[in-house]
């Protein structure tokens, strides 16, 4: 037979409400108290009623996670810590990719409504490809939006990404490049908030320190994969563009760049330095290991579930805008020109 609250209760010799704060995990309870509790439900095996808990609570202890693209080495990071954040809180997560299909957040945005997720956490590409367009606050279900899209809907946590790539242009230039390639910027159908507001940031510090913006160094990249930026990078080179640094609007681009260039014959960072965007695990063992720019990924996504906790709380009040500190990493990558 199924062991319940009340015989992990006995067992621990505790109260039963007690067994369910050690299992909420949301009211302190003292650590031996805890560790008492645990080993019961270890023993019996115990194993929570979700269906009986989200009738008495209306909660269903699940929320919706939703990333452009689940293939990147950022995304993966990410997607960790939520999950792990989000279990420490008591959540499960239900993950779904929408790069392509932006109606899958309608999808998803229908789950909220039907109470059958607690909260999503959406990050949309742009805004006016979100389900979230033309939206009124007080329709939708508890969501929080991550990500560098202009809106003020819903609570949003984001880095500033447009402060983040003026600084990082501005440390390439103050270690001597000049001529400047961005890889990643938006062109054609290929448009993304992110693309919009890391290019912004780089005119404004090339602006700041009187440099053109060669536009014929202004490559696109419709994929941001390291194989998209390998074959973008090795056209162009190929094609004669000679930058002293590129500026990847992401790691996993700039681990491409660095291959082509090598595959080239060019040194990194002696003949074209290399800055990306993210601080992924990969790019630090890159060779040469990369410059990027770095943001406490814990810390933003327990921003994004404290945000999400309190508007399932509280569905009224202004929507809040949280921006997460970055800073300028500095690696081999981004070595001062000769």
């Amino acid at each position: 037979m199924r062991a319940t609250v009340k015989d992990v209760a006995a067992l621990a010799g505790v109260s039963p409400k007690t067994v369910s704060n050690v299992i909420n995990g949301v009211v302190f309870v003292r650590p031996e108290t805890k560790h008492r509790v645990e080993s019961a439900l270890a023993e019996l095996d115990y194993v929570p009623n979700l269906s009986a808990r989200g009738l008495r609570t209306g909660r269903t202890g699940s929320i919706a996670l939703a990333f452009p693209d689940l293939s990147t080495p950022y995304t993966a990071e990410m997607t960790h810590w939520f999950v792990e954040v989000a279990h420490d809180r008591g959540w499960s997560i239900q993950l779904e990719q929408t790069g392509s299909r932006p109606e899958r957040e309608g999808e998803l945005l229908s789950r909220g409504k039907e109470h059958l997720v607690d909260g999503l956490v959406l990050n949309p590409i742009t805004f006016d490809a979100s389900a979230l367009a033309g939206s009124a606050a007080e329709s939708l279900p508890p969501v929080v939006v991550i990500g560098e899209v202009d809106q003020s809907i819903v609570d949003q946590v984001r880095v500033d990404s447009v402060a983040a790539a003026r600084d990082m242009t501005a440390h390439l230039i103050a270690v001597g490049h000049r001529r400047i390639a961005t890889l990643g910027g938006s062109a054609g159908t290929f448009d993304t908030a992110t693309a919009r507001a890391r290019t912004h940031g780089f005119e404004l510090a090339m602006a700041d320190a009187g440099l053109p913006v060669d536009r014929a160094l202004q490559f696109s990249c419709p994929e941001w994969t390291s194989a998209e930026a390998f074959a973008v990078v090795r056209s162009a080179l190929d094609g004669g563009a000679r930058p002293d640094a590129i500026f990847c609007f992401t790691d996993s681009l700039a681990i491409g760049a660095v291959n082509a260039l090598w595959s080239a014959g060019l040194r990194v960072p002696e003949d074209v330095a290399i800055a990306g965007f993210d601080d992924v695990v990969d790019g630090r063992f890159a060779v040469p290991p990369l410059t990027t720019v770095g943001f406490d990924k814990r810390g933003f996504v327990e921003r994004t579930l404290e945000l999400l906790e309190a508007r399932i709380a509280d569905r009224h009040g202004a929507a809040e805008l949280v921006h997460i500190p970055h800073e300028i990493v500095v690696r081999a990558s981004s070595g001062r020109r000769p």
